[in-house]
């Protein structure tokens, strides 16, 4: 089938939340293929440990795409141990100018407890203002929601799953089914 004729899939709510010195990363379990859930279960969260050293990354978009970019970013970080900031940068870089990465339809966010990242396709690393950002379907939900409770007693992980709670109460393409993992500094 050509692009233009395939029905959109759509699914996945990731968002990252920094307080208190932890991070905390969650995406949900939906994967949408038009207007029918594919999947509830899906798992878009993930820890890895490059070169010894723990990070915790979430995904939005295709699958296969993004497990390219994650063993691209694994790769980077061998190459530059405990340095996030560098490695992503050089993955951006990378995605920006290869033209088999160009094609590759997914974003990142990343983090080693101390810092956190979006990464995207258009050769972006973004360091979020107000240490929250979300991607995906359900993205700009997310975020409107855990940024109206950051000043809030809650820990980074109940701001995550709150925000997540209501994002999948707004948007068809994301649901309850959570994946949530947490890394410090």
């Amino acid at each position: 089938m050509a692009r233009a004729e395939f029905p959109g899939w759509h699914g996945t709510t990731i968002i990252g939340v920094k307080k208190a010195g932890e991070v905390v990363i969650a995406g949900d379990g939906q994967v949408s293929l038009g207007q029918t859930v594919i999947k509830g279960t899906a798992r878009k969260v993930r820890r890895l440990s490059p070169g010894g050293f723990d990070i915790v990354a979430g995904f939005a978009g295709s699958t296969a795409d993004a497990f390219t970019l994650l063993e691209r970013l694994e790769t980077k970080l061998e190459a530059t141990p405990g340095q996030l900031a560098r490695a992503s940068v050089e993955l951006a870089k990378d995605w920006r100018t290869d033209k088999y990465l160009q094609k590759l339809e997914a974003m990142l966010i990343v983090s080693d407890g101390k810092d956190i990242f979006v990464i995207t396709g258009a050769g972006d690393v973004l360091e979020p203002e107000h240490d929250v950002t979300a991607i995906g379907s359900g993205g700009n939900y997310a975020l409107a929601a855990a940024r109206g409770m950051m000043d809030s007693e809650r820990s980074a992980e109940e701001v995550a799953r709150d925000a997540m709670a209501i994002a999948a109460d707004i948007c068809v393409y994301t649901n309850g089914n959570l994946t949530v993992e947490k890394i410090t500094a």
